[in-house]
């Protein structure tokens, strides 16, 4: 990646009264996972034409119309992690990162409540609590370092900008960085250390749960209709640290707590129909509002210097309020079944991601006819230009199968395939005129590559209850930059500063279980 940029000074925005959020931090907000039932997830979530799964409330609305009978469910199992370590160590460099790699996960409950409407129609209700989004992950990458580290990037920022106006963490170096002057005392930039080694490690934990109430209904059986209001509930923590081996015997240390709340809104419709009527085999047709999110984030960050001869540290804090609304997504999808014993389901989703819309909030009103009170904010184009370019548009395929082996008892099959949200050349921009940039707490981010997922399960029907098991494995890649690189040329009076990527991979396990009951 050879990004070459111009940084800009940010005096302006650091008086403004509202912020903005970041792209990379946009992303743990629109990539949801595969989660519900274990039938749904043992199937790959490939039941958008197939319905009658209550998981599908959150996919294809339309699914709900195709329940006969009311029916409870309930879901949760265990998530895991392969590979991580909680005591990462290397170049000399050795840290212990406070998580857990195995975590319990309550993951869905709901109902639907099926009531007939006439002789061959149904209008349902149903309602859906389910974890869309499981943040819990360790995250660690050590390398080397040639003539680049994190404070020689905030020195270079100063004669660039020629102002003392930093984001936090640039502040925190700033202040243990030695200014230098010209002969007339003048300051003209900073002076830095180069660093030799880094080690970097992250807990992430959290998640955002969704909350959706379902309307839908068929027509004679062979067109069914739905609608979705959902509520996202977001909560998300990281801990991180960052350590580089500096020359002359000197060690550097920065950590940085983070965490974002807020919640979220948006409507999902959705179609099912037979275009043969004597044919099992349907197609289904959705599509989902952006979600529109409000949220808090709070972030503080420390850095520390130490020698032979002591040691001294600085800390910024961040806290703010934002909107982010998530792209448009489309889907389609088509399912069959053969006789009573085997089902096929096919979806295939798009969304653009580089269309994510950063807001600003500046500032609020009264209605004084209402009596209620709305809070204003435009779009952050700034930042919104840099997401455009750093993430692109998103294909989501997913395909999955089932089959009765016995009459109460089917064993199911699943792939789920995600492209990559990033741009190959992407990077986390800390110099753009954003706030989201201007109050950074910290500077590493990763491009994470296409996601896999291999699923499978059974499940058993004993009268009116049902229990359904399910396993789901998932991979993601990536590549790690602790910070963005900058690559002078020969009009710029600042030296290259650069840090080569680290490969990073992301491997999860899941066992999920499933009660259901109908009545």
């Amino acid at each position: 990646m050879k990004t070459k940029y111009s940084l800009m000074a940010i005096a302006t925005l650091l008086s403004a009264s509202g912020f903005a959020q970041e792209t990379y931090q946009d992303t743990k907000l629109v990539d949801n996972e595969l989660n519900g039932t274990a039938r749904y997830v043992g199937m790959g979530g490939a039941m958008e034409a197939l319905g009658a799964d209550i998981s599908t409330i959150g996919t294809n609305p339309a699914g709900i119309g195709l329940f006969r009978s009311s029916q409870f469910t309930i879901s949760g199992g265990l998530v895991t992690q392969q590979g991580e370590t909680t005591n990462p160590s290397g170049n000399g460099i050795s840290a212990k990162i406070n998580g857990n790699k195995t975590n319990a996960s309550f993951d869905q409950v709901g109902f639907v409540y099926a009531a007939r409407n006439g002789r061959n129609g149904y209008l349902n209700f149903a309602f859906n609590y389910h974890k869309s989004r499981n943040f819990d992950q360790i995250l660690t990458a050590t390398n080397t370092l040639s003539y680049a580290s994190q404070n020689k990037l905030s020195a270079i920022k100063f004669p660039l900008t020629g102002e003392y106006n930093w984001n936090g963490v640039d502040a925190n170096y700033r202040e243990l960085m030695t200014p230098l002057t010209d002969e007339n005392g003048k300051q003209v930039g900073m002076e830095f250390l180069n660093g030799t080694a880094y080690l970097f490690g992250q807990y992430q934990k959290g998640y955002i749960g969704e909350y959706d109430f379902n309307l839908s209904g068929n027509i004679n059986n062979r067109v069914y209709l739905g609608v979705t209001a959902g509520l996202h509930d977001v909560n998300y923590r990281s801990n991180s640290f960052y350590t580089e081996d500096l020359e002359q015997g000197t060690v550097s240390k920065a950590w940085e707590d983070l965490r974002i709340d807020g919640s979220g809104f948006d409507i999902k419709v959705g179609a099912i129909f037979r275009p043969i009527e004597s044919s099992p085999f349907r197609i289904g047709l959705y599509v989902h509002t952006p979600t529109w999110y409000d949220l808090s984030l709070k972030g503080y960050s420390d850095v520390t210097m130490e020698d032979a001869q002591g040691s001294i540290d600085k800390g910024n804090s961040a806290a703010y309020d934002f909107k982010v609304f998530t792209p448009w997504k489309f889907g389609v999808s088509m399912g069959h079944t053969v006789g009573n014993q085997l089902a096929l389901g096919a979806t295939y989703e798009y969304a653009d991601y580089g269309s994510i819309d950063n807001r600003v909030n500046d500032g609020g009103y009264y209605d004084y006819w209402s009596g209620g009170y709305y809070e204003s904010s435009y779009s952050d184009q700034g930042m919104n230009d840099h997401t455009n370019a750093t993430l692109k548009g998103v294909s989501t395929l997913k395909l999955g199968l089932e089959y009765k082996i016995l009459d109460n008892w089917a064993v199911r099959l699943g792939y789920n395939y995600q492209s990559a949200i990033f741009n190959e050349n992407g990077y986390r921009d800390g110099s753009i005129s954003s706030l989201g940039s201007a109050y950074a707490t910290s500077t590493d981010y990763t491009n994470w590559k296409s996601t896999n997922r291999l699923t499978c399960g059974f499940g058993y029907q004993m009268k009116r209850f049902s229990f359904d098991f399910a396993y789901q494995y998932t991979q993601t890649n990536g590549e790690f930059y602790p910070f963005m690189s900058y690559y002078s040329d020969a009009a710029s009076l600042t030296e290259s500063n650069i840090a080569d990527r680290v490969d990073v991979s992301h491997k999860r396990h899941q066992l999920l279980m499933t009660l259901g009951y109908r009545f």
